[in-house]
């Protein structure tokens, strides 16, 4: 009952995200409106870790399941995506160092502001 429970909890931050994409014209994902109440619920104290963690293991375990049908869709468009593979190997590869460096550079700034508070 209890990974019911967070499981829910889960869902319906994500359905609070669907709903925030909806209504807010912006190109943010719902997932990531979503991620974004867990993190503010979880860090003012609304949500206790406790109330997600297990089912957030769960769902991190299974991840690479969720990859499959995402795999089998360029595997089916395979022909189609042919005469742009180099571009989107370049973007690809683009993307992913951009990515890399900025998810970088946001972890030293986070390290140094533990840093000095913990000097305080």
């Amino acid at each position: 009952m209890k990974y019911i429970i967070q499981f829910e909890i889960i869902i319906a931050i994500s359905l609070i995200g669907e709903l925030l994409n909806r209504i807010i014209p912006l190109p943010i994902p719902a997932s990531i409106y979503g991620m974004a109440i867990l993190y503010i619920a979880l860090c003012t104290g609304a949500i206790k870790l406790s109330s997600v963690k297990e089912t957030g293991k769960f769902l991190i375990y299974i991840m690479p399941m969720m990859f499959i049908p995402a795999a089998v869709g360029l595997i089916e468009t395979w022909e189609a995506m042919q005469e742009f593979l180099t571009a989107i190997i370049v973007i690809s590869l683009a993307s992913t160092v951009l990515v890399m460096a900025a998810a970088g550079h946001i972890t030293q700034i986070i390290i140094k502001h533990k840093g000095k508070e913990e000097k305080r």
